[in-house]
């Protein structure tokens, strides 16, 4: 799976030119009649893809009757794979029966550009990076990166190599590993956080929409030791795009036990409920999203959990003060879709954008033992604009407000909130 927060580098110097792209949609014709029988499927435009990885998406076959409907579902599920700028197709009719020609622009494929990512305690980082998004044209994604802290400048250093695939050797089994170096003053914690990462996830489907998943973690912290993980859930993903989601559902359960051998320095459990859903109508899209984690056991400090800013209460400023073991966040979020996703080249790069109106109302429980009260909720509302762009999903600007965090607070942030506030931390 990949849920990794920052794992994908910013292109920075590219984002000027989204804007102009806002020239022209471009829209084939063809005789794509419904219930005619296909002939033959044929793929152009693929440089650089292996040709299975489209293929694994189809829903039209050879011998079966065309199905406008299966081909807008076929699209959501190419651009979810973020290998592609445009995506359309051409009917051709011969002797009664259909050929298909799939037509594919891919997206500029090595991006060594700034890197960015934003996370609760070090606010923006900045830094450079060298990605493939589609390394051996098997829709695996790697990239390496370093960043520092904008403010303080070079308070705060990562090393990152991350690498991602939703399939392993032909085999439907998503994977994401992570490796990561951190050097930094942890602001909001009040600590240097000097520590070595290796993650790796595997998300095993079982049938339909239903995995398996299960994660492995190792991670040391200078001056307080060791502190590895393992954990196994399921999940459905039912959403018709693994990017910019308009209809369907995300359900995940994880349990996940950290520390498990003597002299560990933390041993707790962490009960995981990760819930999105999404309903469309024309260019409407509402959201409904909620994320519950209870942690029973001991944690030490650097693992408490903190709320405030783009990834969780956008009318609140992140406060070391606010903190607890255990969480309950929801959200109900409506969009309008202002611009469809639209393709454009820069200097022979492929890319799209497209831009979104979001408003919103947000809130979450954050407390330590027992049970929640209303001492420990918050709330805020927001709204802004998403630019809906390559590799990050979307850049999210917002403004919230709440009667508790005193002035409107403005934010940026990047992925779906839903995503990052799994990862905002690290």
């Amino acid at each position: 799976m990949v849920e990794t927060f920052g794992k994908f580098c910013i292109d920075i110097l590219l984002l000027p030119l989204l804007f102009a792209g806002l020239l022209w949609a471009r829209e084939e014709g063809s005789s794509c009649v419904d219930g005619v029988l296909v002939r033959e499927i044929r793929f152009s435009g693929l440089k650089d893809t292996d040709p299975k990885v489209v293929e694994r998406e189809l829903l039209n076959r050879k011998n079966a009757p065309f199905s406008s409907a299966d081909f807008n579902s076929e699209k959501l599920r190419f651009e979810g794979l973020d290998l592609f700028s445009d995506i359309s197709l051409v009917c051709t009719d011969s002797a009664g029966m259909l050929s298909l020609n799939y037509k594919f622009t891919e997206l500029l494929h090595w991006i060594p550009s700034p890197a960015g990512k934003k996370t609760d305690q070090d606010g923006w980082m900045l830094g450079l990076a060298l990605a493939h998004l589609n390394v051996a044209g098997e829709d695996i994604r790697a990239e390496v990166q370093y960043r520092t802290s904008i403010d303080p400048l070079f308070d705060s250093k990562e090393f990152a190599f991350y690498a991602s695939s939703p399939w392993l050797f032909n085999a439907p089994i998503g994977w994401n590993m992570e490796f990561l170096r951190t050097d930094s003053w942890d602001d909001l914690r009040g600590f240097y956080d000097r520590s070595w990462l290796a993650h790796l996830d595997l998300d095993a489907r079982l049938w339909g929409n239903l995995s398996l998943i299960g994660g492995a973690s190792y991670r040391y912290v200078q001056k307080y030791g060791a502190v590895p993980d393992l954990g196994v859930g399921t999940l459905y993903d039912g959403r018709d795009s693994k990017t910019d989601p308009r209809l369907g559902a995300y359900e995940e359960m994880r349990v996940t036990r950290y520390g498990a051998f003597y002299g560990d320095v933390e041993d707790y459990v962490e009960y995981l409920w990760d819930n999105r859903l999404y309903v469309n109508k024309d260019r409407w899209i509402t959201g409904l999203y909620s994320l519950i984690r209870y942690r029973p056991g001991h944690q030490m400090f650097f693992d408490r959990l903190h709320e405030g800013g783009a990834n969780t209460l956008r009318g609140f400023d992140p406060d070391s003060s606010v903190h607890g073991k255990h969480e309950a966040v929801w959200n109900a979020e409506e969009r309008f879709v202002l611009l469809e996703r639209r393709p454009f080249s820069v200097l022979g790069a492929n890319l799209f954008f497209g831009l979104q109106l979001v408003a919103g109302v947000e809130g979450s429980f954050l407390w330590d033992d027992n049970l929640p009260g209303w001492e420990d909720y918050r709330q805020s509302i927001y709204g802004g604009v998403h630019i809906v762009i390559p590799a990050l999903d979307r850049i999210r600007i917002e403004a919230g407000y709440s009667p508790d965090g005193g002035m409107i607070k403005f934010s940026v942030g990047l992925y779906e909130k839903a995503v990052s506030e799994r990862w905002r931390s690290r």
